[in-house]
């Protein structure tokens, strides 16, 4: 196997898109989704990212090569779960590995599932049924060092946040007015198993420098899609796609649940529609997983993951990254 190569993809035997990178068992571990080589016609609800398992990717370090541990879930072992296995993320407690993954339910809607394994590498058995209470997309898990873990998730469009500001499922439910505060992500604390929420999920919020909240019709810094969650000198950093202007941004706080404050771009667009990431240390660097469709030749559901290095300013700033000139 070739070796890994900073802003190349990972692999280029499959598709893969969404990562999710951890460190454990002192490799760096990748939970991505998986795109399927098919035509699809693109559309805002999504309908083109027609994933239907999860492989689990592990590196020993930059430069050696990255490993396919082989499927490690499939959408036929998940009882409940009908279509479009997305972007999915891990967590290690209780000497236990955890997969949390959206899948829509039998009646179309996103819900949140969570498969358990002894290895990182998978496979992973899920629970028969989703979280209860759990609803959109993109789940990001944050053990944090008392033990206590959060989850993060939603995404607009078709990953149907703006369906849920009601507290039920509403089909007609929209995003609010340019000039009224973006929906930001959720977040529940988990339960001590890790298979439940521990509370109902909280919206966070996000605000500029001087407190306000950031405006649904600000595309450049709203939250859309795509949270992760990290800390850094003891702070904690949010970030997430703004969507429609195609950016991966962050927002910094001082509690896991916020308010986050606005900082900047992490990393500027990539080739195709969606941009999707995480952030990781491994020894002594901090390194950005993200995808782009450039394998592909631009095709919206033929992504590759990649990554590269990511450093920090004095102040806790992160520096801005160019995909295609760093």
């Amino acid at each position: 196997m070739a070796e890994t190569k900073r802003n190349e993809p990972i692999v280029t035997h499959i598709y893969t898109a969404d990562p999710s990178a951890h460190v454990f068992e002192g490799k760096l571990y990748i939970y991505p989704s998986h795109d399927l080589d098919h035509e699809m016609v693109s559309n805002d609800n999504g309908d083109q990212y027609d994933m239907e398992d999860y492989h689990v990717i592990s590196m020993e370090g930059e430069g050696a090569p990255a490993v396919d541990h082989g499927e490690a879930l499939h959408l036929r072992d998940v009882p409940w779960a009908s279509k479009q296995m997305w972007a999915p993320d891990a967590a290690y407690k209780n000497g236990i590995y955890y997969l949390f993954f959206p899948a829509r339910d039998k009646d179309g809607i996103f819900r949140i599932g969570v498969a358990t394994s002894e290895s990182p590498a998978g496979p992973f058995k899920p629970e028969p049924n989703y979280i209860p209470g759990s609803f959109s997309i993109d789940p990001a898990v944050l053990v944090d060092d008392d033990e206590k873990a959060y989850i993060y998730f939603g995404g607009l469009w078709g990953g149907q946040l703006e369906k849920w500001q009601t507290g039920t499922f509403n089909p007609d439910g929209a995003e609010p007015p340019a000039s009224e505060p973006a929906y930001g992500p959720r977040v529940a604390e988990l339960s001590d198993d890790m298979l439940t929420f521990k509370e109902a999920p909280q919206e966070i919020s996000i605000v500029d420098e001087n407190g306000h909240p950031i405006l649904a019709g600000d595309e450049d810094r709203r939250y859309f899609e795509g949270p992760w969650m990290h800390k850094y000198n003891g702070r904690y950093y949010l970030s997430y796609s703004t969507g429609s202007t195609h950016k991966i941004v962050y927002a910094v706080g001082d509690n896991p649940k916020g308010p986050f404050v606005f900082k900047g771009t992490i990393l500027t667009p990539v080739i195709g529609w969606t941009t999707h990431h995480s952030i990781v240390q491994f020894q002594d660097k901090w390194y950005l997983f993200y995808h782009d469709s450039s394998l592909s030749g631009g095709a919206d559901n033929k992504r590759s993951v990649k990554f590269t290095e990511l450093k920090y300013n004095p102040d806790g700033t992160i520096r801005t990254i160019d995909p295609y000139n760093n």
